[in-house]
């Protein structure tokens, strides 16, 4: 455990657009023929550096909470790129050595991280590593490196360079100095296995909030969808700038403003280009990704950001099943065209807008 909250607080995510699930997350009612509580089974935990919340609104699904969390605290160790037994550690370890075999959670999260670092061209790829490592954005050591110290890494992020073996199911960097950072989309996949958790006790209504990873599973106890609210980045966590309604989909953001370092007055983001090695300029505030599979959420929060509103817009607008809601730094919220009457503003700070 010890292990585990060291990596709790090494997590290297930002999720800038708090998504939060309005009406204090519940719509608490009076329970119906769906048999749901008017409250919740709840637990909440510090994981990944963050707060995990799960709740179960399922009569007699109490005791679900402990085989979620049993899950939870399983992937994390084997995630865990802080502790030389964990897993990515030891596939980081072997980079240019040797192949390492691997748990089936591990390669399937591995490939899928290599899958949409293809999709992205590279603007999000999971061996940015040694990037991440050297600028630390996030710990007390943080610091801007020097040029010459991050062209000396930038050869080493090429996710061509992660080669996966099917059969044998084992992965392997092929170059010594290599590193992979998993950050981008393991939260994503541990709030998916969770949903796998809960329809195996066949539970019909629950929120997994995985910090700020949301999923809403089947409806509240009215019978209806779960309205969730959009985190106005701006203003104090719980001032929303929108909400829409949501049923068995993941909500994940990506944003620049809480998780920074700043060095003679210039705020350098978390965010980093694998291209240049130095974080994503844009006039993006942060992205929110609506999606029915909370891994490809988190993946394509960080691709879209990188991609900027216009060229994000048109990425995001190519893949099925995934819709965004975009806020700028001047303060216009941008949807794609799936969300044309879904999304509803509420703040008067804010105004949609629409690209030429």
């Amino acid at each position: 455990m010890k292990g585990l909250m060291r990596m709790n607080r090494q997590s290297l995510w930002l999720w800038l657009l708090v998504i939060v699930l309005l009406s204090g997350c519940v719509q608490e009612t009076e329970a119906t023929e769906t048999a749901l509580n008017k409250s919740p089974y709840k637990e909440t935990a510090f994981l990944m550096g963050t707060v995990v919340t799960v709740r179960i609104y399922d009569q007699d699904k109490e005791q679900v909470l402990e085989s979620v969390f049993d899950r939870i605290y399983s992937l994390t160790e084997q995630i865990d790129a802080g502790e030389t037994d964990s897993e990515i550690d030891k596939i980081n370890l072997a980079a240019g050595v040797e192949p390492v075999k691997v748990s089936a959670d591990i390669y399937e999260l591995v490939a899928l991280g290599k899958e949409h670092s293809t999709h992205a061209d590279g603007t999000f790829d999971i061996s940015i590593g040694p990037l991440t490592s050297l600028w630390h954005i996030g710990y007390d050591d943080a610091r801007k490196p020097e040029q010459a110290e991050i062209d000396a890494v930038l050869s080493f992020i090429d996710y061509n360079k992660i080669e996966l073996n099917n059969e044998e199911q084992t992965v392997f960097l092929k170059e010594k100095g290599m590193k992979l950072d998993l950050g981008a989309i393991a939260k994503g996949f541990i709030t998916d296995e969770v949903k796998e958790v809960m329809q195996e006790h066949d539970v019909k209504s629950a929120i997994i909030d995985l910090g700020g990873n949301i999923f809403v599973i089947g409806t509240n106890s009215n019978g209806d969808k779960w309205n969730v609210g959009i985190q106005d980045p701006f203003s104090p966590r719980g001032e929303t700038v929108g909400k829409l309604k949501a049923k068995d989909q993941s909500i994940v953001t990506s944003g620049v403003y809480e998780r920074f370092l700043e060095v003679d007055g210039v705020k350098y983001h978390h965010l980093l280009n694998p291209k240049d090695g130095y974080p994503f300029m844009n006039d993006i505030a942060g992205v929110s990704i609506i999606t029915d599979r909370s891994v490809d959420g988190d993946a394509l929060s960080t691709a879209v950001f990188s991609k900027g509103l216009k060229d994000g817009m048109e990425y995001i607008e190519s893949i099925k099943g995934a819709e965004a809601i975009f806020i700028s730094n001047d303060k216009k919220v941008y949807t794609t065209r799936g969300l044309k009457g879904k999304f509803e503003l509420t703040s008067e700070a804010f105004e949609m807008a629409r690209l030429p």
